[in-house]
């Protein structure tokens, strides 16, 4: 585990100083590890971070954010949600994108929101933390794929990834309305062909493995990710913010 971690830390560093346009950056946050640890990671190469959380009113990751950014002590600005407009945008978004898949018009109705409030502050690019689910078993779907055996979890990494970078280009797209730019150094063809070359049991340890993402999460820590925040289990994006909530109320 130590040397898989070690190489995991300089691969990481490597992708995000490769990504990373400006000395002044936003980072996509909703306290989880993998936000938590770009944002660390970020900050130790150099980089001026602020943290960009978006939500609505009482929403978990407005709320478990502001806990974690405090402890972090990064610049941290958080935007919640009207909910009097939130249908419109939504109905907007759709059409830009017009796409039938719910989990690709959630992200980028949040990423619209993030791009928003990433204006506001004066930033033009913004950190992402996508890919390390996909690569890293983070998904409920990779517990399943794993009792058909690990060549179906490859295949599903696979697809997985083909299809966070398709939806990032609609995120991109959608985000270009306010000049911003998001930017994943996960998904960048060198990270994803080292992550795919871990050995499996570092990341997903059975079919009931609940937590999965296990040198990411021990990586996390060991840079200074709270623990709070290393061994949080996953909630996504979209569910934490309580945007696929009001969606499928207003649907």
């Amino acid at each position: 585990m130590e040397d898989i971690k070690a190489n995991l830390h300089q691969k990481m560093l490597h992708s995000i100083k490769m990504s990373i346009v400006n000395q002044k950056m936003g980072i996509a946050f909703s306290g989880g590890v993998d936000s938590s640890l770009l944002a660390k990671l970020s900050s130790d190469a150099g980089y001026d971070v602020t943290l960009l959380t978006i939500g609505f009113s009482g929403s978990h990751d407005i709320e478990f954010s502001q806990k974690i950014g405090k402890l972090l002590g990064y610049s941290h600005q958080i935007e919640e949600i009207d909910p009097n407009s939130f249908n419109h945008i939504s109905e907007e978004i759709r059409k830009v994108i017009d796409t039938d898949n719910l989990s690709w018009l959630e992200n980028c109705i949040a990423f619209y929101y993030v791009s928003k409030l990433a204006q506001k502050i004066g930033l033009n690019s913004v950190l992402t933390a996508n890919g390390i689910d996909e690569l890293f078993c983070g998904y409920n779907a990779y517990r399943e794929a794993l009792s058909d055996g690990p060549n179906r979890v490859s295949k599903l990494i696979e697809s997985k990834i083909e299809n966070e970078k398709n939806m990032m280009k609609s995120v991109n797209e959608v985000a270009s309305k306010f000049d911003v730019k998001f930017l994943q150094p996960f998904l960048s063809d060198d990270f994803i062909d080292y992550a795919k070359k871990v050995p499996l049991h570092f990341k997903i340890k059975g079919t009931d493995d609940l937590l999965r993402k296990h040198v990411i999460r021990e990586l996390a820590v060991a840079v200074g990710v709270p623990q709070q925040s290393a061994f949080k289990r996953k909630k996504a994006f979209q569910y934490g913010s309580l945007i696929h909530k009001t969606l499928m109320k207003s649907s």
